[in-house]
Order: C-alpha cells, then sequence, then structure tokens
C-alpha cells in the first residue's frame, strides 16, 4: 500500500488516551490511520462521508 497524497498527517487535540487516529487530507478526501500503528495502512474516505461522522461523534450518536 503507498501512502496516501496527505498534506499532512494530524491528531486531535482533544485525544487523552493511547487510543488515537490521525487524519490527512487528500486530494479529494480524507485518509486515517491508527497513531500506535502506522505501518500497517490506511483508509480513505470522501470528505462528505468524514463530515457526516465527525457531526454523529460531535451529536453524540455513538455514546453508549
Amino acid at each position: 500500500m503507498t501512502r496516501p497524497p496527505a498534506t499532512s498527517w494530524r491528531t486531535s487535540s482533544y485525544t487523552k488516551t493511547s487510543y488515537c487516529v490521525e487524519v490527512g487530507r487528500t486530494g479529494d478526501g480524507v485518509a486515517v490511520r491508527d497513531t500506535k500503528n502506522r505501518a500497517g495502512g490506511y483508509f480513505t474516505t470522501s470528505r462528505k462521508q468524514w463530515s457526516a461522522f465527525v457531526s454523529a461523534l460531535k451529536d453524540g450518536r455513538f455514546d453508549t
């Protein structure tokens, strides 16, 4: 797997635990990878899908 053309990887400033991901912009979407296993690969998604996911997180739709 090659690296996506991400401009830079970043981690949320809200991350307080060791369980976190890094996000990078690609030309037409977003790439996501595990901070603790960067060599393990990444997945990509469209900006629209990523925005919907982040909105759902903020709304608490995944809270247990």
